[in-house]
């Protein structure tokens, strides 16, 4: 309720005090600050919080850190970081900007286009590799040319990484049986030791490279827009420490988060483009260590979200289901084998949706079928064909042709050491044996996906999906003659066969596979 906001926050809910007078003012909240969208403008004061990595607490520290702000982020984000302005009480009443007893500081910055974010180009599949070319070439440039020294790259230390790492579990622990289970905990710590004993000479070859810099510090989809060329913003300023990492650190992040999106082919992408711009090979062998590090973070931080007593009780729901799918993200770095995951069921059963599900859990590559046999074709992906079963891009031929594409496709990633999950419905018998061969041979860890479903709930998703722009050309129709075909999967051992209930709640049809891997 608005009546619980501090003083200064309600007297800002108020367009009249605004220079540019706008129609309305839109409040947004994260865990340390207060935004205010105020027409073509947008206005942060900080919480007077102490989460421990940062300490908002007295006007001076919110004053310095507000110019902090605006110093920083002109760096990559110059147009739209504008001034820092006092929020002041006068005479007549609270105001922003002009003389009085200064109460807080705004950072007053143009908003940029919602729509135009990186993530929000993500939830609606607007972002292609080409996309990501120059957002790695200029992160590259940004990196070269940012400051480092001798204070600086003492935070790329093995002793300072481990500093952070410890500080995470530290203030992370109470949340063990709520956003992250015992086994998640310990796995992540000891891969975390593990790690920095093991690539200990690569850590310090990149502290004496200059590969320690002053960087953004927190590179995710969030703060990327794609508007008047790339802007990133909203960097790290209430920390140095969290601000001086290693490059590899920081791409690590975007990676870490194009993973979570369920977009491991995007995060590949951007990897290759930014190691071919920078010629910095050695980025490879610590990626894992620094995107477990970053989405551990991420948990760590919707966790101090969920515990904000400002926010909402859907928006601490919103925070608690983020934490869990960081830290099962997280925890999914930590594999010392990659995974090869596959769907088996009937058209209408949900395999894509699960699939996609798993994808951003799990950080896993997707490889559908539908878009692959629609590749082969070439047709748009969306272009319906509603063709017999056995007719078309759906003769036994044409669908082995799809199968062996799904193959190679699935040898190569596994090749990079990244997991996947093939989206088809595998109901020949011969196309399973051969996915648990390929694991076999790639040293990867299987685990087949059956869905079943009742024909009634089959016939009214079918029905459904007909009115939107799925890939898939699944109808009703071709249920029957699909199911005749159906081989029984008796070929699979029990230890890697799930069978799920596709009428469950996604959550838990998630939560059933991924606590096979945790």
């Amino acid at each position: 309720m608005t009546s619980q906001l501090p003083e200064v926050v309600q007297a800002l809910l108020n367009p009249g005090i605004y220079p540019e007078q706008p129609a309305e003012i839109k409040l947004v909240q994260t865990q340390m600050s207060f935004v205010f969208l105020a027409g073509e403008y947008a206005y942060k004061i900080k919480k007077p919080v102490n989460l421990g990595y940062l300490d908002y607490t007295t006007l001076e520290q919110r004053r310095f850190f507000c110019e902090q702000e605006l110093r920083l982020n002109r760096r990559l984000c110059e147009k739209a970081y504008l001034a820092v302005l006092p929020v002041v009480r006068t005479p007549s009443g609270i105001s922003l900007g002009g003389d009085g007893e200064i109460l807080e500081y705004a950072v007053k910055m143009r908003k940029l286009p919602q729509e135009r974010m990186l993530s929000a180009l993500l939830e609606h599949n607007q972002v292609s590799p080409e996309m990501l070319l120059p957002l790695a070439i200029r992160l590259v440039e940004f990196h070269t040319r940012a400051q480092t020294g001798p204070q600086i790259s003492a935070m790329g230390t093995i002793a300072a990484i481990r500093v952070n790492a410890d500080e995470n579990f530290t203030q992370t622990e109470k949340y063990i049986g709520k956003t992250i289970t015992a086994q998640q905990f310990r796995q992540i710590k000891e891969f975390t030791e593990l790690t920095l004993q093991s690539k200990a000479r690569i850590f310090n070859q990149r502290v004496s490279g200059g590969r320690i810099r002053d960087c953004h510090g927190d590179l995710h989809a969030g703060h990327i827009c794609f508007e008047d060329g790339i802007c990133v913003f909203d960097c790290i300023e209430f920390n140095d420490r969290f601000r001086y990492c290693d490059v590899a650190s920081e791409i690590a992040f975007l990676a870490m988060d194009l993973d979570h999106y369920g977009r491991a082919d995007l995060s590949r992408a951007f990897i290759n483009a930014y190691v071919e711009h920078s010629q910095d090979y050695q980025i490879r062998e610590i990626l894992k260590f620094y995107k477990c590090y970053r989405a551990y973070v991420r948990g760590k931080v919707s966790c101090f979200k969920y515990d904000d007593p400002y926010i909402t009780g859907t928006e601490q729901q919103r925070a608690l289901e983020d934490a869990r799918s960081y830290f099962d993200l997280a925890g999914s770095y930590t594999r010392s084998k990659p995974l090869i995951l596959i769907t088996i069921g009937l058209v209408g059963t949900g395999k894509t949706t699960l699939a996609n599900a798993l994808a951003k859990r799990l950080g896993l590559t997707i490889i559908s079928s539908d878009v692959v046999r629609k590749q082969l074709a070439g047709i748009p992906p969306t272009e319906h064909r509603f063709e017999a079963a056995d007719a078309g891009i759906y003769s036994p031929e044409f669908t082995r042709r799809t199968y062996d594409r799904l193959f190679t496709e699935a040898k190569a990633i596994l090749n990079t050491g990244d997991s996947v999950i093939l989206d088809a419905s595998f109901i020949n018998r011969a196309e399973r044996i051969r996915a648990m061969e390929l694991a076999k041979t790639e040293n990867a860890e299987f685990l087949a996906i059956e869905l079943n479903l009742d024909e009634e709930s089959i016939q009214q998703r079918l029905n459904e999906r007909l009115k939107g722009t799925s890939v898939s050309d699944g109808r009703w129709e071709i249920y029957h003659p699909q199911k005749q075909k159906f081989d029984a999967v008796d070929e699979i051992p029990m230890e890697n066969h799930l069978v799920l209930d596709a009428s469950a709640p996604l959550n838990e049809q998630v939560n059933a596979v991924v606590s096979r891997f945790v």
